[in-house]
């Protein structure tokens, strides 16, 4: 899987851009505040239909502009594949591939498999479980479509849950109380789906992980990821209606995966709440590493990787085990400077700097132009 060319028009701070990828080291350098995410994002958005930052369509178009235009050309099993979203300041947006327009942006997912690697990643050992949800559902729903729909469901059941139990908590009737056993019901069936999807992501995990993590430390620390679901499959519809009268009193659904986490084990210390940042870190570095080889492992294609200014934030032991371990991987890198590329003698096939909303091509690092 390879992404070949990038075209913007009234994104972000970009009037006009075309960029071309080698199918190698991609670097975009240039000062901060400069475009270089923005870049990066409008890539995201081709594979996940959505912006990395969580921002809204209306925010990702160019200041003073009514509409903006991101296509993407990729190469996946030698077949190419046109990306094209069409942004729109008070309309929804509009996708299409190969010039097909979809109905649901979860058709996006899976067209082109992106791994999005930024500072923020490497605290989500030590964040809040949000995050770590937020990273299973992202690598899931990338790989799964099932999944997905699973996903879909759930979130639509307990956002018309909650909403009831709002009005339950103003405006109590026996019949409006009665209607939770039908929203029940499909969160229960959901939600199942949803814990078996993940318990069986974390087992994978758990199969990969270890000899990355024990690779980046020279041996010196093996690691178990563990699932923590909040309710079992088992237990969910008991545990569901146990708390009805809590959640009701709340307005708020106090039971289900929406509430799940994990927690990452080094030599039986819960990283979360007793690693040092360093072993967070290089636990959430794992992660991410890991993320790769179950891409490749399930889709049978490798990857895009991008790489969001991470390599200021790593020391020189962790950015040597990731230079390592992109070879051979399409990568696209923001950074502030080469000199960490260079210094570890990286070959870096295309250069762009980046100034104010202009990309323009450099030497490459043999010297070329």
């Amino acid at each position: 899987m390879i992404i070949e060319s990038l075209k913007l028009n009234n994104f972000r701070n970009y009037e006009s851009l075309y960029m071309d990828f080698s199918d190698s080291i991609n670097i975009l350098y240039g000062d901060n505040a400069q475009g270089k995410t923005n870049v990066l994002e409008a890539i995201y958005m081709c594979s996940s239909g959505k912006s990395h930052r969580g921002a809204k369509d209306k925010e990702t178009i160019r200041f003073d502009q009514e509409e903006g235009h991101i296509q993407l050309v990729v190469k996946k099993n030698e077949i190419p594949y046109k990306i094209d979203i069409h942004l729109k300041k008070n309309k929804h947006k509009g996708i299409a591939i190969n010039g097909l327009p979809i109905k649901k942006i979860s058709e996006i997912l899976g067209v082109i498999n992106v791994i999005f690697f930024s500072p923020e990643d490497l605290t989500i050992i030590k964040n809040g479980p949000s995050e770590r949800r937020r990273f299973i559902n992202t690598e899931l729903c990338q790989l799964d479509s099932f999944y997905t729909n699973n996903l879909i469901n759930y979130t639509k059941v307990i956002n018309q849950r909650n909403d009831l139990l709002r009005e339950l908590g103003f405006n109590y009737s026996k019949d409006l109380y009665e209607t939770l056993d039908v929203w029940d019901m499909q969160l229960i069936r959901y939600g199942r789906e949803i814990i078996k999807s993940r318990q069986d992501f974390i087992k994978t995990l758990n199969e990969i992980i270890p000899d990355i993590h024990r690779d980046i430390t020279s041996g010196k620390e093996d690691i178990k990821v563990s699932y923590e679901p909040d309710v079992t499959i088992d237990d969910f519809e008991k545990n569901l209606k146990s708390n009805r009268e809590r959640d009701i009193k709340y307005k708020n659904t106090s039971v289900g995966p929406h509430r799940d986490d994990m927690a990452f084990f080094v030599k039986g210390k819960d990283l979360r709440h007793f690693g040092s940042q360093g072993q967070q870190r290089t636990a959430a570095l794992s992660l991410k590493l890991s993320e790769i080889e179950i891409t490749k492992m399930i889709t049978k294609e490798t990857p895009v990787l991008l790489l969001d200014d991470v390599m200021s934030e790593l020391d020189s032991s962790r950015q040597n085990k990731l230079l390592e371990r992109i070879n051979g991987i399409q990568t696209v890198i923001t950074c502030t400077g080469i000199e960490e590329f260079i210094r570890n003698r990286v070959q870096i096939d295309r250069i762009y700097s980046v100034v104010d909303g202009t990309a323009s091509l450099m030497k490459s690092y043999d010297g070329k132009e």
